[in-house]
């Protein structure tokens, strides 16, 4: 959804000023305002992507998206009016299945960040003050990669070899990686400002003055000597009021600007804490900027520059004492340190190393590894396209893409790697592949610096011309490609437990549909994906629903025509679906289906079948049944809002079930407390499989009794 159409959202709930707070769940916006009667239902439901629109009581209204709802809820936080309006959590409500930001979460809590409050903000600190400029870095790493593949073609000369002088145009292209290379402290040292709550401008302007072409003149004529006694730090020491200053380059390096904002970020705190709130303007970035830019130069940059240069000079000592073992170890230990941000510190020790040795030797290595996970992204799509598994099969598709020519891990690792436990041995020996082809090639070569490469590149197939030498490299991800995919392919990806849940759709094309829960999405397995929940999106059930299973759990071929019937899940009163007091579910976007208002206290499961979806706050249950009938069963309305309050639920997502099996007990006096209609709606969700869904009777039913006719398709 454009941005146009999220400021059109906006407008129709009143405006900015209307809105008291905004969260969605996996369909729905869902936002708080300050007068529910300046929202617009019809105006909101005329813009484009929006599929309905739900005024509510207390002042709450909700707009139906289905499953782009993050997208379009980033949309509209990213509209400059709505900075400052409150933000719920996104992903409230129990939606179906982990979002990535879970997935990292949960990979993390198993390391040390997880139980290190100082040692998780230190990682969050180094992300977060690269990870605004990758964009940026990726762009540069391409150019970077061009002027390589034109010096390897004989087109140019040697482009970063001492002395060796380019034509003005190639020598303009040059400068267009150079700009992002050289200027990399001005843009860490604003990012990492910013992280730790200091003024951007003020951090990027500290740091800038060790940059000035007059910072480093007033080292003229004088001549370096390493820092320390450190041969890869060298500096000039001048005299500045009598204090020995030491002047280094600052370009390229970043661990100076982290040390420089660490040490802002408490100094500008503590500033804004003594000077009164109408002075702070003024004196606040004045008294930071004279404290911090003689700190700076005179002792946190030096810093900076040994710490990098010791730390890259550590590396160097491994590297060079076995180029071999440094081949496997590098990408056996990535897998294990991207999920924890253990990475950054050595992105920034590569850029270091190029900066003071002229080349990187990490990035090779590296590569094996990056080429391992985008080997067994594409081993996960093989199996995708072949069962017909759409959600997969668009998720493996774009990790694939953003890896092959981004270079970039994280789609593949947090979409789909670390969902499925048996990817990552199988991801880890196409690892362990590379590197012992990086490492043998290295001894058999005589490399002492195994692959090198001259610039910080991102490792993806538009970076191989980069790395030297190029045919060893080239070998070694591709081994690393090859045995990672085949591995996958061969064993699959789903864990047994969760192809064992799923055996009854196996043989079927499109079976994993994803069930639409109008409240908060209770996202069901994707079937034919192994289990995984899938964010499903409130589409119409009859237009958005896959085809239905033609075949029963023992194999039998369903006779095409059959008239299958779903049991009453509940004790109650059967009732038209338009009774239902939301628009979302009586209007039949959902799909059809009857709804019960209970007398009973116990959900029962309507047919025998794998429970898809179990939603933890218990109001919502998604069923594959045996005979192809795909079932919410939604425990009345709005009752997500409870958070599990109220609710025992009895089983769990990929639990076998049989016709009459408990799924939840609830307490009706907690529900009617809260003033949540009890009444139940049943709805079939792949209704586009079969000809006709009927209710078989309104009026008192008892859980087991005939409460849906479905007709099978002729």
């Amino acid at each position: 959804m454009a941005s146009n159409s999220a400021a059109e959202i906006i407008d129709a709930v009143g405006g900015p000023g209307n809105v008291a707070s905004l969260t969605h769940c996996a369909t729905r916006l869902r936002f708080q305002l300050h007068d529910g009667t300046k929202a617009n239902k019809d105006a909101a439901e005329k813009i484009p992507g929006v599929m309905g629109a739900v005024p509510q009581a207390g002042d709450r209204f909700q707009v139906v998206i289905g499953g782009g709802v993050q997208n379009v809820y980033n949309d509209i936080m990213a509209l400059p009016v709505m900075a400052g309006v409150g933000a719920g959590d996104g992903a409230a409500a129990g939606g179906g299945g982990d979002s990535d930001a879970d997935v990292k979460a949960r990979e993390r809590a198993k390391g040390p960040r997880g139980t290190n409050a100082w040692l998780d903000t230190l990682f969050e600190f180094l992300s977060d003050s690269f990870r605004p400029i990758l964009g940026a870095l990726l762009g540069a790493s391409l150019f970077i990669t061009f002027m390589a593949l034109m010096a390897t073609l004989g087109v140019i000369p040697a482009w970063n070899s001492p002395g060796v002088t380019l034509e003005p145009s190639w020598a303009f292209v040059n400068l267009m990686w150079q700009c992002v290379f050289v200027f990399l402290p001005l843009m860490v040292a604003y990012n990492a400002s910013a992280k730790i709550g200091a003024d951007p401008w003020v951090g990027f302007a500290i740091m800038a003055v060790l940059m000035l072409p007059g910072f480093s003149g007033l080292a003229a004529g004088v001549d370096k000597t390493p820092l320390f006694g450190f041969e890869q730090a060298q500096v000039a020491i001048v005299q500045i009021w009598g204090l020995p200053m030491p002047i280094a380059d600052y370009s390229s390096q970043v661990f100076p600007p982290l040390l420089m904002a660490a040490v802002l970020g408490p100094l500008y705190k503590g500033l804004k804490k003594i000077i009164p709130a109408n002075l702070q303007l003024i004196f606040v970035p004045f008294l930071a900027m004279l404290i911090m830019i003689p700190l700076t130069a005179f002792l946190i940059g030096p810093i900076g520059v040994y710490v990098g240069a010791g730390l890259a000079s550590l590396l160097a000592a491994i590297n060079t004492f076995s180029p071999f073992i440094f081949a496997i170890v590098i990408p056996l230990a990535y897998p294990f340190m991207v999920p924890l941000g253990l990475h950054w510190p050595i992105n920034a020790i590569m850029l270091l190393n190029i900066q003071t040795l002229g080349y990187d030797f990490i990035q090779g290595p590296m590569g094996a590894w990056n080429f391992a996970c985008f080997g067994a992204t594409a081993g996960v799509l093989f199996l995708a396209w072949r069962e017909k598994d759409k959600d997969m099969r668009q998720t493996a598709t774009g990790a694939l893409a953003a890896g092959l020519l981004g270079g970039i891990s994280e789609p593949s690792l947090y979409g789909i790697h670390l969902r499925y436990k048996r990817i990552y041995p199988r991801m880890l020996v196409g690892c362990l592949t590379g590197g012992l082809i990086i490492g043998i090639g290295s001894l058999i070569l005589g490399l002492k610096n195994g692959i090198t490469t001259q610039a910080f590149v991102f490792t993806s197939l538009l970076t191989i011309p980069a790395f030297d030498p190029i045919g060893l490299y080239l070998i070694a991800v591709l081994g690393a490609f090859a045995v990672a995919m085949i591995l996958v392919i061969v064993s699959g990806y789903k864990n047994p437990d969760q192809a064992g849940t799923v055996a009854v759709a196996a043989a079927t094309a499109g079976a994993g549909t994803a069930i639409r829960d109008a409240d908060e999405a209770a996202s069901v397995s994707n079937v034919a994906g192994g289990g995984e929940l899938l964010s499903g999106g409130v589409a119409a059930g009859a237009a958005g629903a896959a085809t239905a299973l033609a075949t029963k759990a023992e194999g039998e071929t369903t006779e095409v025509g059959a008239l299958l019937q779903l049991a009453a899940p509940i004790d109650g009163t059967a009732v038209a679906l338009d009774q239902v007091p939301d628009p979302v579910f009586a209007g039949g976007v959902m799909g059809p289906g009857v709804a019960i208002e209970p007398t009973g206290d116990t959900v029962y499961a309507p047919g025998a079948g794998v429970v898809a979806a179990a939603q933890p706050t218990g109001h919502a249950f998604g069923l594959q049944l045996d005979n192809g009938i795909e079932v919410l069963i939604h425990v009345g309305i709005d009752t997500v809002n409870l958070k599990g309050e109220g609710f025992d639920v009895k089983v769990k997502n990929g639990d076998r079930i049989e016709e009459g099996t408990p799924l939840v007990t609830f307490d009706r006096a907690v529900i009617e407390k809260a003033g949540y209609p009890l009444v139940t709606p049943v709805i079939v969700l792949n209704a586009d499989a079969f000809d006709t869904v009927d209710p078989v009777k309104l009026g008192p039913v008892s859980h087991g009794d005939p409460l849906l006719d479905v007709q099978k398709k002729a």
